[in-house]
């Protein structure tokens, strides 16, 4: 399974060294595409007395993962490895550009079948850019790669948004836009498609069709049309289309209270096994509420299986070794789970 490094300003290095440190039996089996150079800056940067020694080696190729030593960080470097390192905590185009180019190789590679999975440490959007990347994220990277692998339109290859914890499992029917025209998106074609998306990969998790519920757009779901129609004419008829198909669906319902209805604790167990939200703050704020460290994001509907932690690079603490490896454990615990 591949760990892409992230942006090499940011926290991805140290918190991949972190995982790999103090969690071998999750990491074995992993590789890290990136800059040895990089992942041994890192290492640096959490190491201290009464610590367990992280190497970092420089494989050829991925199965050179399966027989490293525990703790020991395979990195299978892109480019050549010789240019000065990036400076913690600075946007940069170089930056940008070498992590993309790991996310790009990674998401070949796991499109041939070389890797089971890969999990994607952050990047940062305006490196990207910086960079003169077309794409402003891994998702729109990994939609884009995923097209041309299957010979088709990247339109014709729809993705979703999955952020998951151990309670509560939210996809979004969009994404990154602004709020007018994520209320614009909400069409009967875009609900119904994530419907199906939601069905299709969340039940290959779960081994069975998972139950849906749905989120209104409006306050209280609309209130039968009191304050909105859009449950009355775009999201409802979508529903009524899933269940025909024979999709466990249920709603729509009010906004502040299904994602309380679907979380599952111990005590507990959720009415749904995943909510589908209308835009992007309706489904990811409740799930984040629940604790940042624990979140996961997974991309939906890709021929690939992709995980990445639920934060940033945090340049404001990059270097210091205080970052947190705790997301990106569970993301390379999920992809196991989505991989088997």
């Amino acid at each position: 399974m591949a760990i892409t490094m992230g942006d090499p300003a940011g926290i991805g290095p140290e918190i991949i060294a972190k995982a790999f440190r103090d969690a071998p039996d999750a990491t074995a089996g992993c590789f890290v595409v990136g800059d040895v150079a990089t992942l041994r800056r890192a290492v640096t940067f959490i190491s201290g007395p009464g610590r367990p020694v992280v190497p970092v080696a420089l494989v050829e190729s991925p199965d050179e993962a399966l027989q490293m030593p525990p703790r020991c960080i395979p990195v299978l470097q892109m480019g050549t490895g010789h240019g000065p390192l990036v400076p913690c905590g600075l946007v940069s185009g170089v930056a940008g550009a070498m992590a993309a180019d790991c996310v790009t190789w990674a998401a070949r590679a796991a499109l041939q079948g070389r890797i089971a999975a890969l999990v994607t440490a952050p990047l940062h959007k305006e490196a990207l850019a910086a960079a003169g990347v077309a794409f402003p994220g891994h998702t729109e990277l990994l939609q884009a790669e995923a097209a041309a692998h299957l010979g088709k339109a990247v339109c014709d290859v729809p993705v979703r948004m999955m952020l998951a914890n151990d309670e509560l499992r939210t996809v979004l029917v969009s994404i990154h836009m602004s709020l007018r025209e994520a209320i614009d998106a909400v069409t009967f074609e875009n609900v119904l498609q994530t419907l199906r998306i939601t069905h299709a990969s969340v039940g290959a998790a779960l081994h069975r069709a998972p139950r849906i519920g749905v989120a209104g757009l409006n306050p209280h779901a609309g209130e039968n049309g009191l304050f909105g129609r859009e449950e009355i004419d775009i999201i409802g008829p979508a529903i009524a289309a899933a269940r025909s198909q024979g999709l466990d669906v249920h709603g729509p319902l009010a906004p502040d209270t299904v994602f309380m209805r679907a979380r599952s604790t111990p005590k507990c167990p959720g009415e749904f096994d995943v909510v589908v939200a209308m835009y992007h703050d309706q489904g990811l704020i409740p799930v984040k509420y629940l604790g940042v460290d624990k979140g996961v994001n997974v991309t939906l509907g890709l021929p690939l299986v992709r995980t990445s932690p639920d934060h940033g690079t945090a340049f404001d603490i990059a270097g210091t070794g205080r970052a947190d490896p705790s997301s990106l454990l569970e993301a390379i615990h999920i992809a196991r789970q989505l991989a088997a």
